[in-house]
């Protein structure tokens, strides 16, 4: 058996782990497997990791690695690695680096030369994209939208007559005022898919033409976590 598909994590090596979104029975045996034997866990946030760790019955030491020391962190982590250390890297939740930290230390470990194993699972993006009805044989993940609202209608702008699929998180402040700029931009005929809450109790799908998945958004709870697709122009559901 190989290194990257061994159960067992191996000195000096990087697991790049991707946790539940929402469903904790999502997790992999090989995930599972793998956060019960490494020296470290580096997380995005300790009271999140931390409980689900205890849920799976498992106690390995954790350290925060998240956007606001994950340069800094990135390196230390790396010394530990190169040291023979085993460390595990985890999000909150999903796929760690796609929107999360992760990004500095994996790039530190190549420029390094130290093994960087993937040990793949949940990620809301795919999963909304796998379900959505929406084209897959291209998509462009572009991670969140500005902040502000100028900068949103802008980038419906520049991404108006894209060929493929387009795949963003959004924010539940946000997420009315982006759809409503979505339609004043793209038009009320453009094909959106609107996800809430993926893999959890309160898992929401909205899909087709943007005006009708808007005036359904304006009566659901804007709780939770967004993923927002866009289908290229003139594509039909």
């Amino acid at each position: 058996m190989t290194a990257n598909a061994s159960l067992t994590p191996l000195p000096g090596h990087l697991y790049v782990v991707a946790t539940p979104i929402g469903n904790l029975a999502d997790l992999t045996d090989r995930a599972r497997a793998i956060l019960g034997a490494v020296d470290l866990i580096a997380c995005e946030d300790t009271r999140t990791t931390g409980p689900l760790l205890t849920r799976l019955g498992l106690h390995q030491e954790l350290t925060s690695y998240h956007e606001h020391n994950e340069t800094e962190a990135a390196e230390k982590l790396a010394d530990q690695l190169a040291a023979g250390k085993s460390i595990a890297l985890v999000s909150d939740a999903g796929t760690p680096a796609l929107s999360d930290p992760g990004f500095r230390l994996v790039r530190a470990c190549r420029r390094r030369g130290l093994p960087v194993v993937p040990v793949p699972g949940p990620s809301a993006v795919i999963a909304v994209l796998s379900a959505s009805g929406l084209p897959t044989n291209g998509f462009l993940y572009v991670g969140f939208l500005p902040a502000k609202s100028a900068a949103r209608i802008a980038f419906f702008e520049k991404y108006r007559d894209f060929d493929y699929t387009l795949a963003l998180y959004e924010s539940c402040h946000r997420i009315d005022k982006a759809v409503d700029e979505l339609v004043a931009t793209l038009g009320p005929a453009r094909v959106i898919c609107v996800a809430k809450e993926v893999t959890k109790l309160h898992e929401t799908w909205l899909v087709g033409p943007a005006a009708e998945v808007q005036a359904r958004l304006a009566k659901t709870s804007l709780k939770g976590e967004f993923v927002l697709l866009i289908a290229p122009v003139g594509f039909v559901l």
